[in-house]
């Protein structure tokens, strides 16, 4: 008789785990998802995209409701479908419609939410996210006709709206709290090269600056005012400051969370019939918010979840890749430089062309690629094999040879 798996999150590390279990033993489990959004699995990634309009809802699906069907899934999507109770003595979800489901096997998938700063105004109609399909569509037919959009945040996400927004003809600006974009991912250099380019496109920017209120008038955003005394007339605001694992229902259920749902190399949380996958876990202390790892997340998973229990989660080093209006950047590995680092770098200005290498006791240890990404893959492997580049080192920056 076939055991029962019980999938909380039908987002991609959960549907990636379910799709690599497929693979493996199709047979072994009866699976049932849960998802709160009315949809099938689809990539969150393009939803920059959606939002520009160069792709569709169909576009961005990983998975329709017939890849459910084929291979025999039970799937419950919808805002009522949220799971709203783990009952680990009964071995059973509910969902907040009441429905139950039985379980063998519990892999909670649940994701990520929005940073939502603490500051007044932060409940006016026009102040949104930008985490789901639904945010999407609401900022879609809200500004069907040229708007004032203010997006908090110069991360990953809020550049990619802010670009999106732009070529819907919105007026953008994006306020951060540090003195540079992408401060995580760039040193100052490209980081200016990447706002001037944004800048040329139209995004306005307050760096150095913190929303202090979101002012409104009959419940609606009118303006936002900083830190620094600037006052920005806005119709809109996206709030796009990082992201938290979402742990509540774990945590509630008794099982062990910190930061995140603290699980082992194999994927198991502090309950041994339940596992865990991609945002909403922490693994060595660590947290993880990229596709990459949660995929590899999801290949050890299933297969623990099928008995092969000599494979484990190892971290693995990711990298940051983006494509805003038609630049291409990748950012890898540890981009601070200290006394013992060494720094290869070709600036071309005329181009938009940035490499820096750093280098450490003869090891690529990190890397930043503006304009051009062409040797990316090339310098993710020798930071992840850990590769002495002595042989080759004068090669590094232009031309670089190819490794086995």
């Amino acid at each position: 008789m076939k055991q029962k798996l019980v999938v909380i999150g039908n987002g991609m590390a959960g549907m990636k785990t379910v799709e690599e279990l497929l693979n493996i033993e199709a047979h072994r489990y009866d699976i049932t998802v849960f998802g709160n959004e009315p949809y099938g699995n689809y990539n969150r990634i393009m939803l920059p995209p959606l939002l520009q309009g160069s792709k569709t809802i169909s576009d961005i699906m990983i998975h329709n409701f017939d890849w459910y069907d084929k291979n025999e899934i039970t799937l419950h999507c919808g805002a009522n479908k949220t799971i709203v109770q783990i009952d680990r003595h009964k071995k059973q979800v509910i969902a907040k419609d009441g429905t139950v489901a039985l379980y063998d096997r519990l892999l909670i998938a649940t994701g990520s939410l929005s940073t939502t700063p603490d500051i007044p105004g932060i409940k006016l109609e026009g102040v949104m996210g930008f985490r789901e399909i639904a945010d999407v569509e609401k900022l879609l037919s809200a500004v069907k006709t040229p708007q004032k959009v203010t997006i908090i945040g110069g991360g990953l996400l809020g550049l990619e709206a802010a670009s999106a927004l732009q070529n819907r003809a919105m007026e953008v600006t994006v306020i951060n709290r540090s003195a540079f974009i992408l401060n995580r991912q760039l040193d100052v250099h490209s980081s200016n090269l990447l706002k001037e380019h944004l800048n040329k496109q139209g995004v306005a920017f307050e760096l150095s600056a913190n929303v202090v209120e979101i002012i409104g008038a009959d419940h609606k955003v009118k303006s936002i005012r900083l830190d620094n005394g600037n006052v920005i007339d806005t119709n809109f605001v996206i709030i796009a400051m990082g992201i938290r694992p979402n742990i509540e229902l774990a945590k509630e259920a008794g099982i062990r969370t910190n930061q995140g749902v603290v699980v082992n190399d194999f994927m198991q949380t502090s309950d041994e019939a339940i596992y865990a996958v991609g945002e909403c876990i922490e693994h060595d202390g660590q947290l993880f918010g990229l596709v990459a790892p949660a995929y590899e997340q999801a290949k050890v998973c299933a297969k623990q979840l099928v008995g092969q229990q000599n494979v484990v989660f190892e971290r693995r080093i990711s990298a940051t890749i983006l494509k805003v209006t038609g630049i291409d950047l990748f950012s890898v590995g540890n981009i601070e430089t200290d006394t013992d680092c060494q720094e290869q770098l070709f600036v071309d200005n005329q181009l938009d062309i940035y490499r820096k290498l750093i280098i450490k006791n003869q090891k690529l240890i990190g890397a930043i690629l503006y304009g051009d990404t062409e040797h990316s893959h090339f310098y993710m492997k020798l930071i992840s094999d850990n590769v002495l580049i002595t042989p080759f080192r004068n090669q590094l920056l232009f031309n670089p040879p190819e490794i086995a």
